[in-house]
């Protein structure tokens, strides 16, 4: 037998494999027309930043936006929407929590009794508990589903693709040494899974001095423009690290962001039909 490449749908063992993990579906009462994977090779660069970003500003020009946070054991989207109702079920569904500007969103703190006890479970557990978040919520009719990703290209990853129908990836990182290293890596994980990347944000960039404007590169300078030509991605932004964002996520107050370096990344979501 050949060695399995977890591409299920181009298998000649297809259906007929021990192996083979059936595809979410979505209830009857929902209805999504595209699902965006928001993945990163690492934790801490900003990854539930992008994402909420990315849903706030969609949801400012009149989309129907959700999110799924699919990083169980680290769920931190709800503290930017300052979301600290729990969800709730009902005819078999669960009822997503809403944010003050509308966005529709479900994760694992939405469960917990309290929200800083852990979730220590292995990973066919968190990938059940995520296709459950796909199958059983109540999303209705959405324009737009950002996944979440949990970080890294680990189990958990390799269950979302393999489960949910993601349409596109956006990959984010940061300005440091290890970006070609762990880029690579999460853009061969899409490649494997035939999902198409849209490209990759580099956030935390740069800072602007608040006296003279100028650009302070934190964390040196990037190569992010030479590793694109090498390995053939899509550079979609480069984000600046602002304090009063940061400041207002931490506050549970993401929807009041103003960060408009975000914009493209944004529009490259919408060109894709």
């Amino acid at each position: 037998m050949a060695e399995c490449n977890h591409d299920c749908s181009n298998c000649s063992s297809s259906g007929n494999c021990e192996n083979e993990i059936k595809k979410a579906k979505l209830n009857d009462r929902s209805k999504i027309k595209k699902i965006i994977g928001v993945l990163s090779g690492k934790g801490g660069v900003g990854k539930s930043y992008i994402t909420s970003l990315l849903a706030v500003y969609l949801n400012r020009q009149g989309y129907k936006v959700g999110i799924l946070d699919a990083d169980i054991t680290g769920p931190s989207i709800p503290k930017a929407f300052g979301i600290k109702d729990k969800a709730y079920g009902e005819d078999n569904l669960i009822y997503p929590l809403v944010s003050n500007g509308g966005i529709k969103l479900i994760s694992a703190n939405c469960l917990l009794e309290n929200e800083s006890d852990p979730i220590v479970w292995r990973g066919p557990l968190l990938g059940g508990l995520i296709k459950q978040f796909y199958e059983d919520v109540l999303w209705e009719e959405l324009d737009y589903l950002l996944i979440d990703m949990p970080p890294g290209t680990g189990d958990v990853a390799l269950t979302i693709f393999q489960q949910l129908p993601v349409d596109d990836l956006i990959i984010v990182t940061s300005p440091q040494d290890l970006v070609s290293l762990i880029v690579t890596k999460a853009i061969k994980m899409a490649n494997m899974m035939n999902i198409k990347v849209l490209g990759v944000v580099e956030n935390m960039s740069y800072l602007v001095c608040p006296d003279c404007g100028k650009q302070i590169k934190l964390f040196g300078e990037s190569h992010l423009e030479e590793f694109s030509k090498e390995m053939n991605f899509n550079i979609l932004a480069k984000l600046p690290l602002v304090s009063e964002n940061t400041a207002l996520v931490d506050s549970g107050k993401v929807e009041q962001v103003v960060l408009n370096e975000i914009l493209p990344v944004v529009e490259a979501i919408k060109k894709e039909k």
